[in-house]
């Protein structure tokens, strides 16, 4: 496999990890996805050292498959940007600040601009474009009573007085989003409760709030109610226990939800599967599951009942062939030990002869 182009923003001579990774992105994450990420770092600042998927595997003793998978989880968490050639291939990777993005475009791959995919990918959103307020902007929102209460609460729940980031982000969400004052400081209650203080956790639920056209409190708990009932569920399927979802996990039910429409015993039935299949909690496994069964337009228990008939009968069908082929095969003569041997060949008439000689 072809090397793989690794390239950011900065130069640094040294590898630095981020409090914010060690804090919100590396206690959630598979301890090998961890490892293959402190590599690339490792990789990334070195010059002598280049990077390709063979050889990571190698030298953690993984798959290709391995690997590639942890880059795509890394990818799905934010902090790295795969490249692809037209052959699916990867061919470069991208490090994305840890920060909760900005209106900076400059996170987008290098050769973003000559992918129509990846273009596609990022600026294909119903959610308005971040922005900046200016010093004007913030003074207007600052006059109103119930923007002063909103960033006092938040400074509450957070424990912690709120950066010029924190409160780029809530008057986003009141002025781009479009959510309420009294909605904002619901989202804030709802992902403390849950054991989410992250800003950047928070985001990706305003932002699917706002994609559900969920304008009251009364319309996000009823939300809340049926996506908690179904996180725990799955996490309880999974086999999951001692922490809650993490962001990645959290877009692959919705993922299952929205886009291929299961009910939550589709769900947790691809979740039974997959610990029966792989013996350990894999959510990248369950979507397969779950994607196979839309293919198959399976979509209820029912279907898969009968799915599941169907494919031991051809496993049958298929045993009784490969034991006929066997038994109606012929089998060579197994030689006798005692033919084994090479015969021997006598010339009676020189025997003859010899005889005669020594009678004599």
């Amino acid at each position: 496999m072809e090397e793989i182009t690794l390239h950011k923003d900065n130069g640094y001579s040294t590898t630095a990890i981020s409090n914010r990774f060690i804090d919100e992105y590396m206690t959630n994450a598979n301890g090998e996805f961890v490892k293959i990420y402190l590599y690339l770092l490792r990789c990334m600042n070195s010059l002598d050292c280049s990077f390709s998927i063979s050889k990571a595997a190698d030298k953690f003793n993984h798959t290709e498959k391995d690997i590639q998978r942890a880059l795509k989880y890394w990818e799905k968490m934010n902090l790295l940007q795969l490249e692809y050639a037209q052959d699916k291939s990867i061919t470069g990777i991208y490090f994305r600040e840890s920060e909760p993005l900005q209106k900076d475009d400059s996170i987008l791959l290098k050769k973003a601009s000559s992918s129509p995919e990846a273009l596609e990918k990022s600026t294909h959103s119903d959610i308005p474009a971040k922005r900046d307020y200016s010093a004007d902007e913030l003074n207007a929102f600052q006059q109103k009573e119930e923007i002063r209460e909103l960033l006092f609460v938040a400074e509450s729940y957070l424990g912690r007085p709120l950066t010029p980031t924190d409160v780029q982000t809530l008057l986003f969400w009141y002025d781009g989003l479009g959510l309420s004052a009294d909605l904002i400081v619901y989202l804030l209650e709802y992902c403390i409760a849950g054991g989410h203080s992250s800003l950047h956790y928070m985001d990706k639920v305003a932002s699917n709030w706002k994609k559900e056209n969920i304008t009251t409190v009364e319309q996000a708990k009823q939300n809340s109610q049926l996506h908690s009932q179904l996180h725990y569920a799955v996490l309880k399927a999974l086999g999951i226990k001692g922490r809650s979802l993490v962001a990645a996990e959290f877009s692959y039910i919705e993922k299952w939800t929205k886009e291929y429409g299961f009910e939550q015993d589709m769900i947790t039935e691809a979740c039974n599967r997959t610990i029966l299949s792989i013996h350990q909690p894999n959510f990248e496994y369950t979507d397969r599951i779950l994607a196979n069964w839309k293919r198959q337009n399976i979509h209820n228990t029912n279907d898969i009942k009968r799915a599941d008939e169907v494919f031991q009968a051809s496993k049958a069908a298929e045993r009784v062939h490969v034991a006929t082929t066997r038994n109606n095969t012929v089998k060579p003569a197994i030689p006798n030990r005692f033919n084994s041997f090479p015969q021997r060949t006598y010339n009676m008439d020189q025997l003859e002869v010899e005889l005669l000689n020594t009678a004599r």
